[in-house]
């Protein structure tokens, strides 16, 4: 088993510098590649999953923490899809052969987005995606939602909402920054094109990522093959033992393909 290497890389310059940590292991192609959750790290029981199954079966694995974010540096108000997005792709930088992007919740939206933009400079750099929960387009079709008139009317007047959220003892905060620039990056209104197949694990149960919203990305995957995997009791969390054993079934077919 290979022993996991901590790394740190700084994204931007000047006042936009932010100092990204991440851990990688050692292995064969093709590598694992974590994006995680809006507020989640890379110590979660999803990504060290991915880990495991890296260790295991001898394949790369790259972990890291966005901005913000478990142990990186820089300001969690600061954070936009374009920030993280930036992010991504520089740690993506540091991986060697074909990848298996595994997105979670925002990170199935982030892994759509760089597996477009990594296979349009090379085709086969992202060799499958796996989505879990995909909030795709989540600043326009899901947050928003879920903010009350109250809510509203805070993020009007100071620019962040402070949202309660079931997974955390700590209301989440919302910027109207990170809603704006999410517009840049919006997915749904026409076909979206990945270059490699995509696998979809969703919670029947989820309320944070409706199952409605993985099937309308189904439909938008025009020219890719896609695997839909509905689980009818999961939630947003899909982190029992049954839904990582789907996650590690998932990665080993895409591994083998």
């Amino acid at each position: 088993m290979t022993e996991i290497s901590r790394l740190s890389l700084t994204v931007g310059d000047g006042g936009e510098a932010r100092e990204i940590v991440i851990e990688q292991r050692d292995g064969a192609e093709p590598g694992l590649f974590w994006l995680g959750g809006f507020r989640s790290d890379m110590t979660g029981t999803k990504a060290m999953a991915l880990d495991t199954v890296g260790a295991a079966d001898g394949l790369m694995v790259t972990r890291f923490d966005y901005s913000g974010h478990g142990r990186s540096g820089g300001d969690f108000l600061d954070g936009t899809i374009s920030r993280w997005l930036e992010e991504s792709l520089c740690v993506f930088g540091l991986t060697k052969g074909p990848q298996i992007v595994v997105g979670s919740s925002m990170g199935g939206w982030l892994a759509v987005l760089l597996a477009q933009a990594i296979n349009r400079a090379s085709p086969g750099g992202v060799k499958a995606l796996i989505l879990i929960a995909p909030a795709v387009d989540m600043t326009r079709d899901l947050i928003p939602q879920t903010l009350t008139p109250a809510l509203m009317d805070e993020l009007a007047r100071t620019g962040v909402a402070h949202r309660p959220s079931v997974y955390s003892e700590t209301p989440y905060p919302i910027t109207a920054k990170l809603l704006e620039d999410g517009t840049k990056h919006l997915l749904f209104g026409r076909g979206i094109s990945i270059g490699c197949p995509v696998t979809i694990l969703q919670g029947g149960k989820d309320d944070a990522v409706p199952p409605a919203h993985a099937i309308k990305l189904v439909q938008h995957l025009l020219t890719d093959p896609v695997t839909l995997t509905m689980v009818p009791e999961g939630d947003h969390r899909l982190s029992g033992p049954h839904e990582i054993g789907l996650l590690e079934d998932a990665i080993r077919r895409a591994a083998a393909d």
